[in-house]
């Protein structure tokens, strides 16, 4: 039996440990990861790193590597790759899981902008403040290079490269990160405003409560949808409990 996660995501490495503490010792596990990242944490199990090939060479692999069941445990914003693999599961007939973990939902006190793209959040900026915690990681700077007159904090795990915003500091690091160190780093910044994605998770959150304390506005970025048809769980225990239930009869397991 042969199992290919789609990873990247804290979700996916908890996946991959699940599956190979409890599935048979003859189980191949194997993570995919990108690459984007120059240190990633590598999780469980067998690894290969870069892409496919887009959904044919995905495809490709599926059958070439005779895998028994697909999970696309990718970041919610990675919508390229989850589309491709809806795809590349079909042509194969390869059964597709999307283990996607829970959006965030505002809260009393909460001053959220929705918008569904980096675009529409750099054109809600200029009406919202000057001085702007950006977390919505170092792809996607483009649709702010524009905004002179904003100056913005970038934190990422990596570098970012150009084009990006003029005036920019950028933060290097990694979550989790705590709600003490979030209103820390808002004060000493005189941050006014948060722009982040709708990642979802704990371990970036407290920013958000850090926000709401401060009062200040959120520009939240909408995540995209899974692809239609494809089954979700929100959490590894669930998606491992469906591989063991779609594998072990050989029916589709509902969630």
């Amino acid at each position: 039996m042969h199992i290919l996660v789609l990873g990247g995501t804290t979700e996916a490495r908890r996946l991959a440990g699940l599956l190979v503490d409890t599935l048979p010792a003859t189980t191949r596990v194997t993570s995919s990861l990108a690459g984007r990242v120059a240190s990633p944490r590598l999780p469980p199990g067998e690894v290969r790193v870069g892409g496919f090939g887009g959904a044919e060479g995905l495809a490709a692999w599926l059958r070439t590597h005779e895998v028994d069941a697909l999970i696309d445990a990718t970041h919610p914003f990675a919508g390229t790759i989850s589309f491709s693999a809806a795809a590349a599961a079909a042509q194969a007939h390869v059964p597709l899981l999307a283990l996607r973990r829970p959006g965030w939902t505002p809260g009393e006190g909460d001053r959220w902008h929705p918008v569904g793209s980096l675009d529409e959040a750099a054109r809600a900026l200029p009406a919202l403040g000057e001085r702007v915690f950006l977390t919505t990681g170092r792809m996607g700077l483009a649709a702010f290079a524009g905004l002179d007159e904003q100056w913005f904090l970038m934190r990422s795990v990596d570098a970012p490269q150009t084009p990006h915003p003029a005036r920019m500091e950028v933060l290097l690091e990694r979550g989790p990160f705590t709600l003490d160190g979030e209103r820390e780093l808002l004060r000493r910044h005189r941050i006014d405003v948060l722009v982040t994605k709708d990642s979802g998770g704990a371990a970036t959150a407290p920013k958000l409560a850090a926000a709401r304390q401060a009062g200040i506005p959120v520009v939240v970025v909408r995540r995209p949808p899974v692809p239609e048809g494809v089954p979700v769980a929100d959490t590894p225990e669930a998606a491992a409990a469906w591989l063991r239930r779609r594998l072990g009869d050989g029916r589709p397991a509902d969630l």
